[in-house]
């Protein structure tokens, strides 16, 4: 098991070497110069060719781009993102407290989308075919297909603004939890639940399943073994909701006012603030990679066979 880690974490650092690099690019990538866009950022009424090439070295543009993306890269290693363009504080101070606050937020959903998605797939899995097997799963589609921003409007009419029950915004208690975090379960909980529930059928229609029943053992025991045995799909499933959630809290977080990475993100594009959208951009894909390896190690612990294929 040791050696499936390591080789995991070995796959893992080229990954994000590649990551980071593509990070770096994106300031390159835009029509405008990062030098004009400090300058725009300052006030500067006038800016002139002579002011942009100053900036430009100032900020040490002028240098070699394998230089600047390695000095960028051991930087970031130290959690040291550079300074915003827009305000100059250090990216991190501002990305690292949206961070937490997102990842709260995506801590919470994900629990309750776990919760809900496991209950719903064991239950249908259980009733395959019949009515309510039919009417969960046609229930589920119908509110997985709502967007967003139309569920959380309506929910913000009904629960905060008729009945004065909830904040509509910000991050104040654990109520503020409430609405943003049913958003993100019932967009999600009906995806995930159907996968749960794939993977019940699957295992029920196994041969073990049979020779359970015909030895008399309690239905209860046979479930409970089929639940363990769904439950490297689950991990899998669970361990990319978080690093998904995380990187698609963008539009949630900004309806409810939501202290994270969704308006900080919003604001830094708008501005073109490139180290924070660099930033950003690398952390959400740092995530994305650690947390698939995660669930690698954890799927490879429950089976061992898969340890066999790396």
């Amino acid at each position: 098991m040791g050696l499936y880690i390591l080789r995991r974490l070995l796959i893992a650092i080229p990954l994000l070497a590649v990551i980071s690099f593509i990070a770096f690019i994106l300031s390159n990538l835009s029509p405008m110069d990062p030098a004009e866009v400090v300058l725009h950022a300052q006030g500067i009424p006038s800016i002139t060719d002579e002011l942009i090439a100053e900036t430009r070295a100032a900020l040490g543009m002028d240098r070699p781009f394998m230089l600047r993306y390695l000095d960028w890269l051991v930087s970031c290693l130290q959690l040291d993102f550079g300074s915003s363009y827009v305000t100059g504080k250090p990216v991190w101070s501002m990305l690292g407290p949206a961070f937490l606050n997102t990842l709260k937020l995506t801590i919470v959903s994900v629990a309750a989308i776990a919760a809900l998605s496991l209950a719903l797939g064991v239950f249908c899995a259980l009733r395959e075919g019949k009515w309510l097997d039919k009417s969960v799963r046609g229930l589920a589609f119908l509110l997985t297909s709502m967007p967003p921003y139309w569920l959380a409007a309506l929910l913000v009419w009904y629960f905060s603004v008729k009945l004065d029950l909830l904040p509509t915004s910000g991050m104040d208690d654990y109520s503020s939890y409430i609405l943003p975090v049913t958003v993100l379960t019932i967009s999600y909980a009906g995806i995930y639940f159907r996968m749960i529930r794939t993977s019940m059928l699957s295992n029920l229609n196994e041969d073990y399943v049979l020779y359970g029943r015909a030895s008399g053992l309690p239905e209860r025991k046979i479930t409970l073994h089929v639940l363990r045995n769904s439950l490297q799909v689950a991990v899998s499933v669970f361990g990319m909701a978080i690093p998904v959630i995380l990187g698609s809290t963008v539009v949630v977080e900004n309806l409810f006012a939501w202290p994270g990475l969704g308006p900080l993100s919003v604001k830094s594009i708008l501005s073109r603030d490139f180290p924070i959208i660099q930033a950003y951009v690398l952390v959400l894909a740092v995530a994305f990679v650690l947390f698939n390896t995660v669930a690698d190690i954890l799927n490879a612990a429950l089976n061992p066979k898969l340890r066999k294929d790396l």
